[in-house]
């Protein structure tokens, strides 16, 4: 097979592989994703290969293995700089808890292999020679556009339960229909999916989320009802999913992981206390959750700044800056620019009424980011004074004090009320401590 969507050293290594495999007297094939993908012209990222070499023939031939998943026959080959999953020809039985095969059999037919895999698409294979092996009709599948289990659908997803959300995923990211018999099964089976582990559950949901189709995915989410029916806390119905999948409609438009994440919490209702502890649960790393909530957090404070300074105001634009001010030095410039870019991509009448009551407040993600780019300082270690600094002038002991003066002096001169001078920070500092001591 002529590799034309691979990394030319990636290709060449399997090649080694593969030849090396034929050599010792075994038939060796790549198989799944990559051929998959080499015939959708999409990037092979990685290439499996499946063999009628036992594990321990397979240790035996190449100089460096690492027996990944011996047990199921599947030794890492490593060839140049690459590694190479090689995995005797086998059958399948016995899924515990609708996700691991609890008894495997070695079998000497390649095509007896593909018959245990999930879908056609995934079900092809080719050696060097060629031609293409596709007992299922994968190739055509593929031109079809076309999500499809090999064999009945219903005993697929009760194997492994995941392959329910893997479907979705398949769908979503290659913008493929699902076949109807497919999507039957996997509407029999999605309460299986009570038995699949949050982090595999989560795996999946971040390649559709994150995915080119991420709103095509949710649709298909709401529509099956398979996140009721997870481990993990899903606290929302099939109907707020689908609302917040149409909330969502320029969720592909946001390049940031993190910032779907955050619109889809968003859209879904969730306060930022809310979308972490969901984070939490859903096993996300801590700064993963840390930035999502952050967005929400700037949210919050903006909406609440909406709704405290009238639109007649005479002062009101002022008075939104210095809110939005505060705002982006209490939760930082990344968290504030990052809800500026969730409402460039959210219908304006979606996410406050208020902002529709002034010319400003329709304007505001190119006016918030004006603001943002005008401060002076953002964080304290931009100011002209330090703790030191303020405790020798006046005097005192340092303490809870310090932080106090630090944190006013910088929303002054963030607002523009002082210069960030030395002098002026420190008399206003005195004068500050001198009020509260009256």
């Amino acid at each position: 097979m002529k590799w034309t969507m691979a990394d030319p050293g990636m290709a060449v290594a399997a090649d080694l592989v593969v030849t090396q495999l034929m050599s010792a007297g075994h038939e060796a094939f790549w198989v799944g994703g990559c051929i998959r993908d080499e015939l959708l012209q999409r990037p092979v990222n990685d290439m499996d290969i499946t063999t009628s070499a036992l594990p321990e023939q397979v240790v035996s031939i190449f100089a460096r293995c690492i027996p990944t998943g011996l047990q199921h026959g599947t030794i890492t080959v490593l060839q140049n700089k690459y590694g190479f999953e090689v995995t005797t020809f086998r059958t399948e039985s016995g899924y515990a808890d609708h996700r691991r095969p609890e008894q495997v059999f070695f079998v000497n037919d390649v095509k007896e292999d593909l018959r245990r895999r999930d879908f056609t698409i995934n079900a092809m294979a080719c050696s060097i020679e060629g031609p293409l092996i596709d007992p299922f009709g994968g190739a055509e599948d593929l031109h079809l556009r076309l999500v499809r289990c090999v064999g009945d659908a219903e005993e697929r997803f009760e194997e492994d339960a995941l392959r329910m959300l893997r479907c979705v995923r398949f769908a979503s990211t290659l913008d493929f229909r699902v076949a109807k018999n497919t999507w039957r099964g996997l509407l029999r089976q999605r309460d299986k999916l009570a038995h699949i582990a949050v982090e595999r559950v989560r795996a999946e949901l971040e390649k559709i989320v994150e995915g080119p189709h991420p709103r095509r995915g949710l649709g298909m989410l709401s529509r099956s009802g398979l996140l009721q029916r997870g481990k993990a806390p899903f606290p929302w119905t099939g109907s707020d999913l689908a609302a917040a999948a149409a909330l969502s409609a320029g969720i592909g438009e946001l390049e940031s992981a993190r910032l779907r994440w955050a619109l889809l919490l968003h859209a879904l209702g969730r306060s930022a206390g809310e979308a972490d502890e969901l984070l939490r649960a859903w096993t996300f790393p801590g700064a993963t959750r840390i930035s999502v909530a952050g967005v929400l957090r700037v949210r919050e404070a903006w909406t609440a700044a909406l709704r405290e300074v009238p639109a007649g105001d005479p002062a009101g634009t002022d008075k939104l800056r210095r809110r939005w001010i505060a705002a982006v030095l209490a939760y930082g410039r990344e968290a504030a620019c990052g809800w500026l870019s969730l409402l460039r991509v959210l219908p304006p009448a979606s996410y406050s009424s208020v902002h529709s009551e002034s010319k400003d407040r329709m304007d505001f993600p190119d006016l918030g980011q004006s603001w943002i780019s005008q401060m002076p300082v953002t964080a304290l270690t931009d100011l002209a004074v330090g703790g030191n600094d303020l405790a020798e002038a006046m005097d005192k002991r340092p303490g809870p004090w310090v932080g106090s003066v630090l944190s006013e002096l910088l929303l002054r001169v963030a607002v523009g009320d002082i210069l960030n001078d030395r002098q002026q920070l420190l008399t206003e500092a005195k004068r500050m401590v001198g009020h509260e001591q009256l």
